[in-house]
């Protein structure tokens, strides 16, 4: 069983659709043992990180989400917290991933948000990426982003690399929606799905 983390995260809907194309069954779920018993964690999220956080402490589901062995993965603001703290708010957060969201710089031709369509640069094969082409683009909607370290997989630019897929032991995450990017994003949930548990 999939379960997605019900965080009120707004990009909810499309990722249940998602799957559903995919003809994989998922429960929204808040319940700390639905999620314990899950063989697949997605922890979706829009907005901002103060508030993400805010919404997991409201359902005691922080410690709940760190004690996890299955494989999770974070998408857009869920990437984001799992890193240790954000930039945005001053938050803390799960610490799962050491570093801390920062801000994209805002530079002459470059924008923030970013929005729209990226590539990613590969720096370590890893499952999640398999038989995704090089080339391929995923969509992207952020104004923060993890920072590149030895937790990350790949990157995408936006003015300066940042961190767009990253690992930590059972914890992955993914600046990106994998939900809206096409054919590409369907490959990378279901080799999220392939993972061994």
């Amino acid at each position: 069983m999939l379960a997605i983390v019900d965080s009120g995260g707004a990009n909810i809907a499309s990722v249940r659709f998602a799957l559903e194309r995919l003809g994989i069954a998922s429960e929204l779920t808040a319940d700390p043992a639905v999620i314990r018993s899950a063989e697949r964690v997605i922890l979706p999220g829009v907005g901002s990180a103060q508030e993400g956080m805010r919404k997991l402490r409201e359902k005691n589901l922080v410690e709940v989400i760190r004690s996890l062995t299955q494989p999770v993965i974070g998408f857009c603001l869920g990437e984001q917290l799992l890193f240790e703290s954000s930039a945005e708010g001053d938050t803390t957060s799960l610490g799962l991933i050491p570093g801390r969201v920062a801000r994209i710089p805002e530079t002459p031709g470059i924008t923030v948000p970013h929005m729209g369509w990226n590539t990613l640069e590969v720096l370590r094969d890893t499952p999640l990426l398999a038989g995704i082409a090089r080339d391929a683009r995923f969509y992207f909607v952020h104004s923060f982003a993890g920072p590149v370290n030895e937790f990350t997989l790949a990157t995408a630019t936006h003015g300066a690399p940042f961190a767009a897929v990253v690992q930590r032991g059972n914890f992955y995450g993914v600046q990106f929606h994998p939900e809206r990017s096409g054919a590409a994003g369907a490959q990378l949930l279901q080799n999220f799905l392939a993972l061994p548990a």
